[in-house]
């Protein structure tokens, strides 16, 4: 290192005091954790402090990016889409009934279990329903800037914040109707039970652990992936240390165990949802998939989604690799940084069992899945904030960031994720009391459903000719390919009786169907008894649908 260099690092050694962190007990040196002085402290590239006003406009600044992103969390016009209106059709049953309805779609109950509650507080709305998500968002900040402060320091802390508030995959899963918020705050709460349980194995700290890897287990799946990893982790750790700790891996290892013994009770549900209701048809994912999950974190292929996604794993890179040795320098160790290993190896450990899991049962792959590892990939962004020394670079990539998330996150308050809204209107429009209503896929019936009068119309799906409020996820594959379009056109015809209209609600593309939906059209535009009219094609929508009107035409005189 040459003697400026020394110097620089010297200067930061003195700035910056590192926080405790899950560094698995590896002392973190001035170049390994550097976080900002706080906002009165004197900048480091210049030693003088900000001004009065200086400090005044960042804590407005901050305010305001943090208020926005409040109001995005709780902000959509759309429609709730088949997997939202499924989740609370299910969450409203009964508590004795809701068990039964999940064996049969495939979740686990804990996020089902208390949107029920919610509801009972609260509505049945769209903003009611995903007001529990917007509020799980909401707690995860403060969360996250505790799990920073611990890892990196005053400025990671607040980076987290900001990063969190103008995140666009937090944006669209804090208005959605489903466990994904709840998840990213489980796995904030379960980190710092876990950091403190290493610092102070107390009965307290160990119940917090627990509770926190039940909970998580209780809600999402792929929280198997992270408890395992995380486990293996701090058997690791306490492996590799033959010298006496004060806080021994083994214990908090313990607590998780305790914590994953709580799931027992529902084990023989998961087992068959295994057999039974996973996705046999899907493309497994392969190692691709981790790269589209943090683009996907970033908000998608949207220019500003893209910048935002660089700028994720450029941090990233310095958060594992790079240190400051002064305002302008950064040097990067190949062997990494302590600092970072632990939350490195439990997230990409993490995703590439879960791509190795989903090889091996043919399982779906789907970013949100992932959003187990959210938090721990946003500290590792925060993290790497700790490598850039200089405050105006620092300050100014974080703009960046917040700026493109904000961007990136704006257009999920107009965009409509289904065309549901659009049938509805046009039913409420045209249809009349008695019609047949019939879906192709099942799929699209929720979404439909949720928006109609109760009881106006007869409602059928196909490939199972069940009602449109629930899907039957049991062996899916199998029932789609045994589904006979003739024989179920042929039932909406006796059904009309020559008096009432079909409406024909279908969308292609959906596998395992192949054109069985086009095909129960092309039979019923053969009937000549009916007139047919296509009210719309499917729409740029993340769920499309067509709809078509079938009328019983009077015989002639």
């Amino acid at each position: 290192m040459s003697a400026a260099q020394r110097r620089g690092a010297g200067a930061l050694e003195r700035v910056a005091q590192p926080s405790p962190g899950m560094t698995g007990g590896e002392g973190a040196s001035a170049g390994d954790v550097a976080p900002a002085p706080a906002p009165h402290a004197a900048q480091a590239s210049g030693g003088q402090p900000l001004s009065r006003r200086s400090r005044w406009l960042l804590v407005v600044g901050m305010a305001g990016v943090i208020g926005i992103g409040v109001v995005l969390k709780f902000w959509t016009r759309s429609d709730l889409w088949l997997d939202e209106a499924l989740t609370v059709d299910i969450a409203r049953l009964p508590l004795a009934k809701i068990p039964a309805a999940l064996r049969r779609d495939g979740a686990p109950p804990l996020y089902y279990v208390l949107l029920h509650f919610w509801m009972g507080l609260f509505g049945t709305s769209n903003l009611a329903v995903r007001s529990l998500a917007g509020v799980c968002g909401c707690l995860t900040m403060p969360v996250g800037w505790a799990a920073a402060r611990r890892v990196a320091g005053r400025f990671a802390a607040w980076a987290t914040v900001l990063l969190l508030a103008t995140s666009p995959f937090a944006t669209y899963y804090d208005t959605e109707a489903r466990m994904y918020a709840f998840v990213a705050l489980l796995t904030g709460l379960g980190f710092l039970a876990l950091a403190r349980a290493l610092e102070r194995p107390s009965p307290w700290n160990l119940l917090g652990v627990a509770v926190c890897t039940g909970a998580l287990l209780y809600t999402h799946y792929w929280a198997l992936y992270l408890v395992g990893v995380t486990g293996l982790w701090l058997l690791f750790q306490a492996w590799r240390r033959p010298r006496p700790l004060k806080a021994p891996p083994g214990a908090a290892f313990a607590a998780m165990a305790v914590g994953s013994l709580s799931f027992v009770p529902w084990l023989p549900t998961f087992l068959f949802q295994a057999r039974h209701t996973g996705t046999p048809w899907a493309v497994p994912a392969n190692l691709t998939a981790i790269v589209h999950v943090v683009t996907s974190f970033a908000g998608g292929p949207s220019v500003a989604g893209r910048s935002l996604a660089l700028l994720y794993f450029g941090l990233g890179a310095l958060a594992l690799f790079g240190a400051a040795t002064d305002q302008w320098h950064v040097e990067l160790d190949l062997r990494t940084r302590p600092r970072a290993r632990a939350l490195t190896f439990v997230t990409l450990g993490t995703l590439l069992v879960a791509v190795a899991g989903g090889y091996v049962s043919h399982s779906a792959f789907s970013t949100r899945y992932a959003s187990v590892v959210f938090l721990p990939i946003i500290l590792l962004v925060a993290l790497g904030f700790s490598s850039l020394a200089n405050p105006r670079v620092r300050n100014g990539v974080l703009a960046v960031a917040v700026v493109a998330g904000i961007a990136a996150s704006i257009p999920n308050i107009t965009t409509n994720r289904t065309q549901a809204g659009q049938v509805a209107a046009t039913l409420a429009q045209l249809g009349r009391p008695g019609d047949i209503v019939a879906y192709c896929p099942d799929q699209l019936g929720p979404a439909v459903n949720r928006l109609l009068p109760a009881g106006r119309y007869r409602q059928i799906t196909f490939p199972r000719g069940t009602g449109p409020a629930f899907v039957d996820w049991v062996n899916y594959a199998a029932a789609s390919k045994a589904g006979n379009p003739a024989a179920f056109a042929a039932r909406l015809e006796s059904m009309s009786a020559g008096v009432h209209q079909i409406w024909l609600v279908w969308a292609p593309g959906y596998l395992t169907f192949g054109n069985k939906c086009q095909q129960i059209e092309i039979d019923l535009l053969a009937d000549r008894s009916l007139g047919a009219h296509e009210m719309f094609p499917p729409g740029k929508f993340y769920e499309p649908m067509e709809l078509v009107r079938f009328l019983p035409l009077r015989p002639a005189a």
